[in-house]
C-alpha cells in the first residue's frame, strides 16, 4: 500500500487530521483532550495520509518555526511505511521553506523510527501527557 499524502492547511485537512489524532492520542494513548488541541494547528502545514479507500490513516504537522509534531498513524496502518512517508513529506516541506534544521518531541518507543530518518536524540527523556518523550533534531542544511 502506498498512501496518498496531501499537504495543506488545517482549514482543508483539519477534520480528517483531527479524526486520526483523536483515535491515536486521545482514545488509544489516553492523552487528555485539553493537551491534544492547541491554537497552533491553524498556523501549521499539515500532512495527511489517505489510503486507497479514501480513509485518513495518518497525519503530522510542520509548525511555523520548523518543528514537526503530532505524528500519528492509526493502528491498522502501522508498519506499512505510512509514518515514514508522512515524516519524509514534512522534512521535505521544512527544507523547501529554508529551515536549517527541524526538531521534534518523540515518544521514546518511537525513537528508533526517527533515527532511521537521521534524527538524533538531544538531552534526557521527560514525561509529557503521561508518556515518556525525548527531543530529537535533524540538520537539514
Amino acid at each position: 500500500m502506498s498512501p496518498t499524502i496531501r499537504v495543506a492547511s488545517w482549514k482543508e485537512l483539519g477534520a480528517a487530521a483531527k479524526s486520526v489524532r483523536e483515535t491515536v492520542f486521545i482514545v488509544e494513548q489516553k492523552v487528555p483532550l485539553e493537551m491534544e488541541w492547541d491554537a497552533i494547528d491553524h498556523e501549521c502545514v499539515h500532512a495527511l495520509a489517505i489510503d486507497d479507500a479514501g480513509n485518513a490513516i495518518g497525519t503530522g504537522r510542520l509548525l511555523p518555526d520548523g518543528r514537526i509534531g503530532r505524528m500519528a498513524v492509526v493502528a491498522a496502518s502501522r508498519g506499512q511505511g505510512v509514518g515514514r512517508t508522512i515524516l519524509e513529506t514534512l522534512i521535505g516541506e521544512a527544507r523547501r521553506r529554508g529551515f536549517a534544521e527541524t526538531v521534534l518531541s518523540a515518544q521514546v518507543q518511537a525513537r528508533e523510527f526517527y533515527e532511521k530518518s537521521g534524527f538524533a536524540a538531544v538531552g534526557e527523556a521527560y514525561l509529557e501527557a503521561g508518556i515518556l518523550h525525548i527531543d530529537m533534531r535533524l540538520r537539514l542544511a
